[in-house]
Order: structure tokens, then sequence, then C-alpha cells
């Protein structure tokens, strides 16, 4: 049984500071599209993070009134409320207008591979349940092929572990539990069980394809990977001198090599 410390970052490199600068600017066009009354899908992980800080300063200025947020994580909602916006738990609505979130991955198919903060169960579930799902990147997470440098993250009941370990090895993975920063042993989530991370060393070819094989695992509560239901991926790109946010179509085009 191994245990990993976590997962690495996206292999083309950018400074920091114009990392960051492409986040925020992704984060201000997203909360271009929330209107007033809406209840929205708040994600976990930094870019997630810079919208509901620019959300919540759209609604303490009050251009935007009545807007409920659905928290994916502890995180997300503690952030929720320090930004001044109101949360909502599942159980507590019946719609979810538009879901924004963040991925460690996206193809040109707008799937998405998900699970650096140990979040996505919740984030697959809010981010299915609303009406869209708007993701949101900088150009480092844009990939020609899911899995080459990201893992695959697996949420698993704790008595599974050993078999869903045995189980993700006959799929052809290669699973590392997934250890803690400032503690010792592995990564607890919020629902209490523990993240696999998962290598597919040739890349994912049918991402659809495993991330049902993946959850019919006895034991595996619900894996990083998202196909099909997302209808929107902002991306932030460096253009010369400028950062801009387009869609994913055109930010392919824009950092081909």
């Amino acid at each position: 049984m191994t245990v990993a410390s976590g997962a690495p970052s996206s292999s083309q490199a950018l400074d920091p500071e114009v990392q960051e600068d492409l986040k925020r600017a992704v984060a201000k066009k997203a909360v271009e599209m929330v209107q007033s009354g809406q209840i929205v899908g708040l994600g976990t992980g930094s870019t997630s993070a810079l919208f509901i800080e620019e959300l919540g300063q759209l609604i303490s200025k009050g251009k935007l009134k009545d807007v409920y947020g659905v928290a994916t994580s502890y995180q997300a909602k503690v952030l929720s409320r320090q930004a001044g916006i109101k949360t909502l738990s599942l159980n507590e609505v019946n719609r979810i207008d538009v879901a924004f979130d963040g991925a460690d991955e996206v193809d040109s198919q707008m799937n998405l591979i998900k699970g650096g903060g140990a979040a996505h169960t919740m984030e697959k579930v809010v981010d299915k349940l609303a009406k869209k799902a708007v993701i949101l990147v900088d150009q480092t997470k844009v990939v020609s092929q899911l899995g080459l440098v990201f893992p695959v993250a697996v949420e698993v009941l704790q008595p599974a572990i050993t078999p869903v370990l045995r189980s993700l090895l006959a799929l052809g993975g290669e699973p590392e539990i997934r250890s803690a920063l400032r503690k010792d042993g592995p990564i607890v989530t919020d629902l209490g069980n523990f993240i696999v991370d998962v290598r597919f060393p040739n890349g994912i070819k049918d991402a659809a394809a495993l991330e049902k094989e993946i959850n019919n695992i006895p034991g595996v509560v619900e894996n990083g990977l998202f196909t099909g239901f997302v209808q929107s991926v902002l991306v932030g790109v460096r253009d010369g001198n400028e950062n801009v946010v387009v869609q994913l179509a055109e930010a392919i085009e824009k950092i081909k090599p």
C-alpha cells in the first residue's frame, strides 16, 4: 500500500504571478454571468476561491441581490461566508441555476480531471445538478490528452481501500493513497473517505468509459473524471503582453505551439 504526497502541476509553465493574474481575470469575467436571484454552485480550489471573492464584492456593493451559493466543500462554505455570500445546502434548494468550478485538466471536448482539492464528489453532484456548469481555468490546465500529467482522484470508503487498490491496478492504473501535508497518514475528505490518486502512464484515451469503470468498483464513492455535462470553459490566456479570457476552442488556438 503506497502513500503519495499529492498530484503534480501542469507541465505548461507560467510565471506564478502571471498565472495568478490569469485566474483573477477569469474570475472577474465569470461573475459577469451571475444574475440577481440566482442560486449559484461554488466550486473548490484556487480559481474558485477568487470567483467567490469577486462574487462577494458585487453582492456587498449591491450590484447583485438575492444571490445564494451552494458550496462544494467546507473550504468553499467558509470562504463564501467571509465574502458575504449566503449559502444553502443541497437539501435546501430545488434548483441550481449555474455552477462555477475549476479543473486540474481539461481537454478539447470539455472533459475534465478534477480532485486536486479532494472535493470532486460534491463538485460533481453540484455541477451535474446545475442548469449550466461553467469551468474556470488558466491556460496551463488545457491539455491535448487527459491523464498524461495529472492523476485521477478516486474517493474511496476507508474499509474498502485494499480491494479498491487491486481493482484500480487491474484497470491499468498506478494507484497511490494521497497523504496529508500537515499531519501523518492519508488525507480524509469532508465526507470521511480516503483519496487515491491513479496515474495512467499512457494517458486516458476514453475518459467517459474510464469514469464509469472506476465508479463501478465496489467501495468507490466517486472519481475525478468529469465527462459529458460541462457547457462552457472560460480560459485565461497570456496573449502577448495582455491577459485575455476566452472560450476553450479559442484558447486552444491561441496556445498552440
